[in-house]
């Protein structure tokens, strides 16, 4: 299957940010009603591993109703369906859509192993959108790869639909799929001379690059251990995650912290754009100096990609005034504002 350029697949949907993606289960009303004043950046209201078999059909009730009277804000509104390969999946999805699409930003697909379990979900997505008068494709997917297959399928799954929007690393099925002999989810080995997810980690994020979509870390099962959460999620950023889940509030801003641009970084990002501009505009210069730096084209690129983080999340810039040179603004805010 041949795929469309990034660029064509990715320009109409929203770059959402998703720092935290708070994990909440369809079987609780109490942390359905709780999830809406969380400060995460997305909530996923949870039909499949965190319910039991026999509450399915409640839960799905239960995440309808919280969508359609929850005070979701601002936030990334996510359902996690069940599995496809699964009796439940089509039944979560008519529920779901039909009963509250208009609330849902994106649909979770977990355990993805095989292009056809995206096209299914797509065209049942597809039908009722197109029976309720709704825009055909304006809710995304969410794609989580959980076993070998998924990572060795992951161009043609992500190629599927072009309603994806994310690539999300499940590391619980990962380690059983695997044979690892963890038993957190999430956790670090430190027996392993490094980190023993880094291939997969790098192989999740390269192929969600590779279609324009944003990498997701999955979860860290140790709520408590804050330090823990703090050095799993910052392995991730490094190499380039958009964001990691959160299974309980007291992770949230730890993530929203790590994944996050920072309102300095983010102004050096939009100084040096400005920088740029004026050098290849106005003075015809492919390089220029910006403080003690030379900057470029890939300059460019790496602070455009920071800028847009940034937006997504809602900074905006402080004004300096127009006589400050380009590489002096950020000591001039910091001493005037």
């Amino acid at each position: 299957m041949a795929l469309t350029p990034p660029a064509l697949r990715q320009k109409d949907r929203p770059l959402r940010s998703r720092r935290s993606c708070l994990a909440v289960p369809g079987s609780s009303p109490n942390m359905l009603e709780k999830a809406p004043g969380l400060p995460a950046d997305q909530v996923f209201l949870d039909l499949e591993d965190s319910v039991a078999p026999s509450a399915k059909d409640e839960a799905r009730d239960n995440v309808v109703q919280a969508l359609r009277d929850g005070d979701w804000g601002g936030k990334t509104v996510v359902v996690r369906v069940n599995d496809a390969t699964t009796a439940w999946t089509f039944r979560d999805v008519l529920a779901v859509v039909e009963g509250a699409g208009e609330h849902l930003d994106c649909l979770m697909i977990p355990k993805v192993q095989y292009a056809g379990q995206i096209e299914f979900v797509d065209h049942l997505v597809t039908q009722i959108e197109t029976e309720k008068g709704w825009e055909v494709g304006r809710i995304g997917f969410e794609i989580q790869v959980e076993n070998a297959q998924g990572l060795v399928n992951a161009r043609a799954i992500l190629a599927a639909s072009d309603r994806a929007e994310t690539f999300i690393f499940g590391p619980g099925d990962m380690a059983a799929a695997l044979g690892m002999p963890s038993l957190t989810v999430g956790d670090i080995q430190p027996d392993y001379p490094g980190d023993h997810w880094h291939w997969v980690l790098y192989t999740v994020l390269v192929h969600a690059r590779d279609v324009g979509v944003q990498a997701i870390d999955g979860p860290y099962a140790k709520v408590r251990d804050i330090d823990g959460f703090r050095e799993v999620a910052r392995r991730s950023r490094v190499l380039g995650f958009d964001g990691k889940w959160v299974l309980h509030p007291a992770q949230i801003e730890v993530a929203n912290e790590i994944y996050g641009v920072g309102q300095t970084a983010f102004e050096r990002a939009r100084d040096i754009l400005d920088a740029y501009e004026y050098a290849t505009g106005d003075e015809a210069r492919g390089a220029v100096m910006f403080g003690d730096e030379m900057i470029d084209e890939a300059s460019r690129k790496m602070a455009e990609a920071n800028v847009a983080r940034g937006q997504a999340e809602g900074l905006h810039v402080r004004e300096t005034p127009a006589e400050v040179p380009f590489h002096e603004r950020a000591e001039w805010r910091e001493e005037h504002l």
